[in-house]
């Protein structure tokens, strides 16, 4: 069976001294990150960690972390990434659902991980520098079987539209989307990524991470995002490629705003890439004018272990498609029946694959409610199908608006939010009423120093949404709540900022 740390061990074969990694203060070859894998490795062994059994990772970014992934690869345990930023409730409870035989926690580089192992009793330094762990838990049970060897890792969902899950990811099915990501761009030795996207979500562990190694491409590896330092990195440190979820493009642009920058220094870079959520078309507009280039874009999901479509390589598109299937995965748009639907009529995007999960961990209620005779998984998102065969991708399921009878999709009212020059960004949701019909709420992110001219946003609304999409209420907020992976939480966003409260409040 091919296993991720292939990938790593054929590079290490093949050009032990070529560069592989570049932290702030360290370069790393593939022989020097080599070198802390076997330690990783031994360590793992040393503790009893079998086939099988789950190490869970409480982590920011960091070498150490890249470290722990292959070596779990090789022993034949599950990685099991949790963002060290999570609340203490959330990482309790992945804790619980993981069953892991130790947590290993990257305190080095982040605060967050430091005091989350403080909570844990017995905790141990590591090996590797900057990593500890906890006891070895012996009463943890391996998971054993066929199905079970082929598992790479857990990939905790972000609970943004319901309660966290553990999507097991396939090493078959990380590994295939490796290539096809690193194909799709035309990834390459010389390359080189910015490699800010946790690791502990699908969009750092396969588009940045799995696709490095299956072409040997450089990364940039930071704990965190900072603007200046990416624009240092684009002006001075030979960033070909830079990809990101649509909110990473949306504050790099403010920031250039703030800064009074035209067009960012970026002599090497290439290839532009967006994903893990809507995009709006002013954003990809902006992007795409002040970057020279085009934005490309795609659907994934950790269910997937990657995306299922892609916009193609040199193809500049005038509109938010998200591009067409990839290699080894198929879809298809359904009604509420299951029956296919024609191109331009909008449903449920539905799939299967080479990347398509097993399942959720130890949950087979959860995965009998997704998955769908002759292989397919119900995404619970909403899309459709292009003249050209592209997919739009225009929302969730469980998050569109029913209002006066018609449909309200969220992502196409932010649109026209995100269009109004004071907004920064936005987020919609429905509420409820008495009579069971739902009013259509928005959230705002102001830009730098504005306020919201509202007689002048409701005449733009009224101009490009029907009545029965305008929202009921505008409330302005100071920053829309966030998973690390750059998805708005809106389910919290609808809880902290109850309808009715001032605005003052809000802020």
């Amino acid at each position: 069976m091919i296993r991720l740390h292939h990938a790593f061990d054929a590079w290490l074969a093949r050009d032990p001294q070529r560069p592989f990694i570049h932290e702030p203060q360290r370069t790393w070859s593939f022989a020097a990150l080599g070198a802390w894998v076997d330690a990783a490795e031994r360590e793992l062994r040393a503790d009893g960690v079998r086939p099988g059994d789950r190490v869970l990772i409480v982590a920011e970014n960091c070498v150490g972390h890249v470290a722990l992934i292959l070596a779990c690869s090789r022993v034949g345990a599950w990685s099991c990434g949790v963002n060290a930023r999570m609340a203490q409730g959330e990482v309790a409870a992945f804790d619980r659902q993981a069953d892991a035989r130790v947590v290993y926690f990257t305190h080095g580089v982040s605060d967050a991980a430091a005091h989350h192992s403080a909570r844990f009793q017995g905790v141990r330094p590591s090996a590797l520098e900057g990593l500890s762990r906890s006891a070895v838990r012996p009463e943890a049970i391996a998971e054993t079987g066929p199905e079970a060897q082929g598992i790479v890792a857990i990939i905790f969902t972000s609970g943004t539209t319901g309660t966290p899950k553990g999507v097991m990811v396939t090493h078959a099915g990380l590994l295939h989307f490796a290539g096809v990501s690193a194909r799709s761009r035309d990834l390459g030795p010389d390359d080189r990524s910015y490699a800010y996207l946790p690791m502990t979500h699908v969009f750092g562990l396969a588009t940045v991470l799995a696709a490095s190694l299956h072409a040997g491409a450089q990364l940039l590896l930071r704990h965190a995002f900072s603007p200046d330092d990416l624009l240092d990195a684009l002006a001075h440190h030979r960033l070909t490629t830079l990809q990101g979820p649509p909110t990473l493009f949306s504050r790099l642009l403010a920031h250039l705003d703030a800064k009074g920058i035209a067009r960012p220094a970026c002599p090497q870079l290439r290839y532009l890439y967006t994903g893990a959520g809507p995009l709006d078309l002013t954003l990809k507009q902006g992007v795409e004018a002040r970057f020279g280039q085009p934005l490309h874009h795609g659907y994934g999901l950790s269910e997937y272990a990657g995306s299922v479509a892609l916009t193609r390589l040199g193809e500049r598109r005038d509109d938010t498609a998200a591009g067409h299937v990839v290699e080894g995965a198929e879809l298809r748009i359904v009604d509420a029946e299951g029956n296919d639907l024609p191109a331009g009529q909008r449903g449920e995007i539905w799939l299967r694959g080479t990347g398509l999960t097993p399942g959720y961990f130890r949950d087979p209620e959860a995965t009998r409610a997704v998955m769908k005779p002759g292989g397919w998984y119900a995404s619970g998102d909403l899309g459709e199908l292009g003249a050209d065969g592209a997919l739009f991708v225009v929302g969730r399921l469980k998050e569109m608006i029913v209002r006066s009878g018609f449909n309200v999709y969220p992502a196409e009212v932010e649109a026209a939010l995100n269009a109004w020059p004071q907004i920064q960004r936005s987020a919609v949701g429905g509420r409820r009423e008495a009579d069971g019909n739902e009013q259509v709420i928005a959230y705002v992110e102001l830009r730098s120093g504005m306020t919201l001219d509202e007689a002048g946003l409701q005449a733009h609304l009224r101009e490009h949404l029907a009545p029965y999409k305008r929202p009921a209420l505008v409330l302005p907020v100071e920053q829309l709540p966030m998973t690390a992976s750059g998805k708005v939480l809106k389910r919290q966003l609808l809880e902290r900022f109850p309808v009715g409260q001032p605005e003052e409040t809000i802020r």
